[in-house]
């Protein structure tokens, strides 16, 4: 299993939020270059980024910065948020970002998700944001009648070989993952799924990397000390 650090960006700023909401933002550093520094020095190999106003606006308003992040060339990339157009993949993908991350998009346009599955195969992933069983979108400020189990079933219909599982609730909660939700996912699927939301300590690792998923998002745990980065990367590793 695979552990991605996770830098949510906002007016440039490395922020968390609590359960998706924008009211509930905390600011953790000024300089998310040195946040990467930091993780790569951990011994991160992937580095999971969100634009959280691109998220919100459908739009790229931190791509420069996200240019820069990638130009460092200490980790794979991953980038999600607001990619709703073949336009945005293909400034992504030309930056050097190793997967780009489809989430309203994959569900509101399907035909472009199969388009930019063809052309850019493995470098799409698609975010299944969850909140009570259903797919939100629009930055999580919508829900959709989409029941999520269904909807990763067409993803893999579709081709699709990596998910972003987050269950909303959770996250920035610091109280522990969903197991029995990504339990249930790799049972069903063939899917790469890569687990995010409620990681608070080492024991959520080990439970996690259990289920032999792809991968984790580790995100407000390393933010507020409650997980040490090095120590979960050791860990993860001594499981293999």
């Amino acid at each position: 299993m695979i552990i991605l650090p996770a830098i949510d960006i906002y007016e440039g700023k490395a922020v968390r939020l609590t359960k998706g909401d924008y009211q509930q933002m905390t600011v953790y550093h000024s300089m998310p270059m040195e946040l990467v520094k930091q993780f790569a020095k951990s011994g991160a190999e992937y580095l999971h980024v969100v634009d959280l106003e691109g998220a919100k606006l459908g739009t790229t308003p931190n791509l420069n910065l996200i240019e820069q992040i990638v130009r460092l060339n200490l980790m794979k990339v991953e980038v999600g948020g607001g990619i709703r157009s073949q336009r945005t993949v293909d400034a992504y993908l030309r930056a050097g970002v190793d997967r780009v991350i489809l989430g309203t998009a994959a569900l509101t346009e399907p035909e472009f998700l199969k388009k930019m599955l063809r052309i850019y195969g493995e470098h799409i992933a698609v975010g299944v944001d969850i909140k009570d069983g259903m797919v939100a979108t629009h930055g999580w400020i919508q829900i959709s009648s989409q029941n999520c189990f269904d909807f990763c079933k067409k993803l893999e219909d579709m081709g699709v070989q990596t998910i972003i599982c987050t269950d909303i609730s959770k996250d920035g909660m610091l109280g522990g993952t969903n197991l029995a939700l990504y339990r249930q996912l790799t049972q069903q699927f063939r899917l790469h799924i890569i687990a995010s939301g409620g990681v608070s300590d080492m024991m959520d690792i080990r439970r996690l990397s259990a289920l032999n998923l792809y991968g984790v998002i580790v995100g407000k745990a390393l933010y507020e000390k409650k997980l040490d980065l090095s120590e979960a990367l050791a860990e993860v590793k001594g499981a293999v």
